[in-house]
């Protein structure tokens, strides 16, 4: 009977075990199932094996300012050597501190909370280890609710990140990843934010406070509940005390320690016309490259130098602020203009009164026709590198880019372009032509009779004495018997202008829309012995290791040869030193080397100087956005865009304390002594001056008006 029994038991325990070992099968096979199918929507090998974050994109500016960040998240990358050991250490203590020991989850700590969630029937208490909580930070897929399938992801996941990262390797992508309160990410970002430092400058202190933010950015954010901020950031430097991080004295000093935030000011936005030009020209260049300019962290190095924007918008903004009281007394006194401009409008007369006396708010359908508005872009001639650009008095009141998309009326700023193709076309600077009135036959079959601007009219008049005088009837005249209206506008075109340009002959008077910086990189052509350079903003792009991944260089095309381009150069000198460009020497004191023009639309609707010097060419636009709107009476390019080019100019070579340069003189061009009234070789009683030739087309007539008197050797013979 006892063996029996013994037999009994035996065989009892055999299948008990039996029984065991298929439910430990069955369990395998389902946790394997369970794992199977939570497996189909982890991040792949390739993705865990790539740490990719979304890091700031930044915009640099020549001199190494920074002008502005784009980011989906705001977050810079560190590499773990500039990360303080205390940070590491508050990390571990506060949110893992078995970290070191683990190998990515923790069991312990796993049956801890499940004991804690069915003690209280809920799912509250955490148990994932820092490597967890890495895996739901960079993988979307794994999620952040609060349920049984979302920890199966995770615990999968983080095995799989435990075999391919080494600790130190995990801490790093944790610590630039984790979100540290108020849009930024990481710990190079928060450091900015909350302190005003970079990352290696932290204190345990301050590495504790942020390591403390990291469980709930809202309840312990020390800029809106710094006393939450506060005890956990003293829980933070306990624990480490605890794990001997911090000695018994350091914990003493530091938990006694003040949050001193230092919430650093918004920086002043640098030229934002045009880091929204770049940002639309990368928008349409990162599909060429195959980057996210919001999410990659690339490093966008810019042709802009923030000390020449200072001193264009010191110079533009200034003077438009004096335009807009000159405009405002105007339109105050003229009942019938405002009238014309609320034409369809329910705004009563007395309201717009109010509005330009600054009593009630400008209402924004009426800023297009009460607002002065301007553009500048300031180009280096020789490289395309656009050094400034303003493209409207207030960016947040208007995004649009006069300078880049503005199509206006040159009025005589074209002029040079007709003069340039005259010269380029055999015709010297000093052919001469009647200074008399002419008719000019339009599109729309009506007959024009235009006028000089100073209503003079005269004999025989030099081209250099037309440009310099910015005489209307003698470049007509050069469009009607020298050139033709076809001629000019193909110029303009390999001049790259791409507006629309008529072939009229009102084009010798600017009749035809420009934009602005297509025009001023017109100039520049002059500038640099009749090459035009592309102007370009951008001249490298490095990713978020340093590599450079694109080089831009500009295009460049041979317009003129360098014997026109100079004679063009020279008549524009002409044109500041002693014509409608003089009062930059005279009032605003710019006396260095410089070329340029005015410009003036009929009824003073567009006010323009562009300009150069041998190391910068710079183009100004003075108007109101509705074209219908004058700027006064007699505001002219050289009252109303002149000043501010001036003083552009002046202070630009300043800042950035440039010598004087010449242009330079190429050997085609000669100078020759001719007589002053006939413009032919001189005679021996000849009134002369010096003018300069394109070898070859220098005069070979003698004058034949200053002859040589034939003193008579016969003896007068007097009677009486």
């Amino acid at each position: 009977m006892g063996r029996v029994d013994r037999h009994i038991k035996l065989l009892s325990w055999l299948r008990a075990l039996f029984r065991v070992l298929i439910l430990y099968i069955i369990g395998i096979i389902l946790l394997l199932l369970v794992f199977t199918h939570y497996s189909k929507d982890l991040p792949s090998i390739e993705q865990l094996q790539k740490f990719d974050p979304e890091l700031i994109t930044r915009i640099y500016s020549s001199d190494g300012d920074v002008l502005d960040e784009f980011y989906t998240q705001r977050r810079v990358l560190v590499p773990l050597k500039k990360i303080p050991p205390a940070m590491i250490q508050a990390v571990i203590s506060i949110e893992d501190s078995r970290f070191l020991s683990h190998w990515g989850v923790s069991v312990q700590d796993i049956f801890r909370a499940l004991v804690k969630d069915v003690l209280t029937l809920s799912m509250q208490q955490g148990a994932s280890t820092l490597t967890q909580q890495l895996a739901r930070i960079l993988y979307e897929k794994i999620g952040f609710e609060k349920t049984f399938s979302r920890k199966i992801k995770e615990f999968l996941t983080a095995l799989q990140i435990e075999r391919m990262y080494a600790k130190s390797e995990i801490l790093e992508m944790y610590i630039n990843s984790s979100y540290m309160g108020h849009g930024r990410y990481g710990i190079q970002s928060a450091a900015k934010r909350y302190f005003n430092k970079s990352s290696e400058e932290l204190t345990p202190d301050e590495c504790a406070l942020l390591a403390g933010i990291i469980k709930h950015s809202g309840r312990f954010s020390p800029l809106r509940r710094p006393i939450s901020a506060f005890q956990r950031r003293n829980l933070v430097l306990r624990r480490m005390m605890e794990h001997d991080f911090l000695t018994d004295e350091e914990f003493a000093l530091y938990r006694n320690a003040p949050l001193q935030l230092m919430e650093p000011d918004p920086p002043a936005k640098i030229a934002p016309y045009f880091v929204e030009y770049v940002r639309q020209w990368l928008q349409k260049e990162d599909d060429k490259l195959g980057v996210d300019i919001l999410r990659d962290g690339l490093s966008i190095y810019t042709t802009l130098d923030t000390r020449i924007q200072a001193c264009a918008d010191s110079a533009l903004l200034k003077h438009l602020t004096f335009q807009q009281t000159v405009l405002n007394k105007r339109l105050l006194n003229n009942r019938k203009e405002i009238e014309s401009i609320l034409k369809d409008s329910t705004i009563t007369l007395d309201q717009v009164q109010a509005m330009i006396r600054g009593e009630m708010p400008l209402n924004e359908q009426l800023r297009k026709s009460l607002i002065v508005q301007g553009a500048l872009v300031a180009i280096e001639p020789t490289t395309g590198r656009i050094l400034a650009m303003i493209g409207g008095r207030d960016f947040g009141e208007s995004e649009f880019n006069r300078a880049v998309q503005a199509k206006r009326q040159p009025g005589s700023v074209f002029k040079p372009v007709v003069y340039a193709t005259a010269i380029d076309n055999g015709f010297s600077v000093s052919t001469q032509l009647l200074n008399q009135p002419v008719v000019i036959n339009m599109n729309d079959g009506t007959r024009w009779a235009p006028k000089n601007y100073d209503l003079s009219t005269g004999g025989n008049t030099t081209l250099r004495e037309g440009l310099k005088r910015s005489l209307n009837l003698i470049s007509v005249r050069i469009v009607q018997k020298l050139i033709s209206p076809a001629s000019v506008v193909e110029t303009a075109r390999r001049m790259h202008l791409t507006t629309r340009v008529p072939t009229v002959d009102a084009i010798a008077l600017g009749s035809a829309e420009v934009i602005p910086i297509e025009i001023t990189s017109a100039y520049g052509i002059f500038a640099n012995h009749g090459v035009w350079v592309e102007p370009i903003a951008v001249t490298r792009i490095e990713d978020r290791y340093g590599n450079v991944i694109a080089d831009y260089t500009p295009r460049q095309d041979l317009i003129f040869s360098e014997e026109t381009a100079y004679l063009a150069t020279n008549l524009l000198e002409t044109v500041i030193n002693e014509g409608t460009g003089r009062n930059a020497r005279l009032r605003f004191g710019f006396k260095l080397t410089a070329a340029g023009k005015t410009g003036t639309t009929n009824d003073f609707t567009d006010a323009w100087f562009v300009g150069f010097t041998p190391r910068i060419v710079a183009g100004i636009w003075v108007g109101v956005d509705n074209p219908a709107v004058s700027l006064g009476d007699n505001e002219s390019g050289a009252r109303a865009a002149l000043p501010a080019w001036a003083k552009f100019m002046r202070e630009a070579y300043k800042v950035m304390k440039w010598k004087d340069k010449k242009f330079i003189q190429p050997p085609g061009v000669i100078e020759v002594e001719i007589c002053k009234e006939t413009k032919l070789l001189p005679s021996k009683y000849c009134p002369v001056e010096t003018e300069l030739f394109i070898k070859g087309t220098e005069p070979t007539e003698h004058c034949p008006i200053h002859r040589e008197i034939q003193e008579s050797k016969t003896i007068d013979r007097v009677i009486f």
